[in-house]
């Protein structure tokens, strides 16, 4: 039996965000036939201040604040966030009902010239407003000039090809959902660029105390790619960092145990940490693992990158 008959979806309104709320609407309504889902969108702060890089704005939560207001007052049953920009710590009154099963999680050249990373121009330009993406170009390339880039995908491909920039990296996720995938020129290795904790994973947002709604989420959660991020981003909140300041992570499932990687990084990619290891609790692995970065003097680069 239904427990709701219709809910309520907010959403952003960029194109990728749409494409991600439609997304969970079909396989809600698929899930639960005659339940009817509604969207109501919202243009938050990140989405209005496009002059400015987003760590000098305070980080990715700006993408999600607006949304959090609207569940806590009932305007919304539930929201749909690209994980990778949801603040690790869960929001009083809220909870992470689902986590979609992960697509692409690696990080893509976008390049004028279709170049690769090994063959752009000495000291070329690529937009990024990602200090954890910028760490790990200029460790590869250091002589590359990373410039920041705002705007939605559409605006960031349109950037490039007008010559602004030499190139951009996005996250092939993005690009693959929106069937736009002739436009990269590269997929950009894991050892060179490990992605952000969560990333290609959709988080589905509601009321804690909303039993109707989290019973509804609990048929789209998909169980490994929670357990996975689970351990990336545990590994982040050990390292008492936000979703804007240069760390990765990525776990995998391998025989029932999560294999964790996970890099700090200074900003200027002149130095990097990377750890690793297995576990069965992806709290503890995580919290292990930021434990060993730390030990290296990770919270030293991070001041770097801050």
């Amino acid at each position: 039996m239904l427990p709701r008959k219709t809910i309520i979806i907010g959403t952003r309104t960029s194109q990728l965000a749409l494409w991600q709320t439609n997304y969970v609407k079909q396989m809600l309504e698929t899930a639960w036939p005659g339940l009817e889902c509604q969207l109501e969108t919202f243009v938050t702060q990140g989405d209005k201040t496009l002059d400015k890089p987003l760590p000098e704005i305070g980080g990715k939560g700006l993408f999600t604040a607006e949304l959090e207001a609207a569940l806590m007052d009932g305007r919304i049953d539930i929201a749909v966030h690209s994980l990778k920009d949801l603040p690790v710590a869960d929001t009083d009154g809220l909870a992470v009902g689902a986590i979609s099963a992960r697509a692409d999680v690696r990080d893509v050249l976008v390049a004028r010239e279709k170049w690769t990373l090994g063959n752009l121009p000495l000291g070329a330009t690529v937009g990024t407003s990602s200090l954890r993406r910028q760490a790990q170009l200029l460790h590869t390339r250091p002589d590359l000039n990373i410039q920041s880039i705002r705007g939605n995908v559409d605006t960031r491909l349109r950037k490039v090809q007008e010559g602004q920039y030499d190139a951009t990296i996005l996250a092939a996720a993005g690009l693959i959902r929106l069937g736009l995938e002739n436009h990269i020129a590269q997929y950009l290795p894991l050892d060179i660029m490990l992605p952000a904790p969560g990333q290609g994973a959709l988080a589905v947002q509601c009321r804690a105390a909303d039993t109707a709604v989290l019973s509804l989420l609990t048929a789209i959660d998909d169980a490994e790619t929670r357990y996975c991020v689970d351990a990336e981003r545990a590994f982040l909140d050990g390292l008492g960092s936000g979703c804007s300041l240069p760390v990765a992570a990525y776990a995998v499932l391998q025989n029932g145990e999560i294999m964790l990687t996970g890099l700090v990084a200074a900003g200027d990619g002149s130095r990097m940490i990377e750890v690793s290891g297995y576990g069965r609790d992806p709290h503890q692995l995580g919290r292990e693992l930021a434990e060993k970065a730390q030990a290296q003097d990770a919270a030293e680069l991070l001041r770097l990158g801050d």
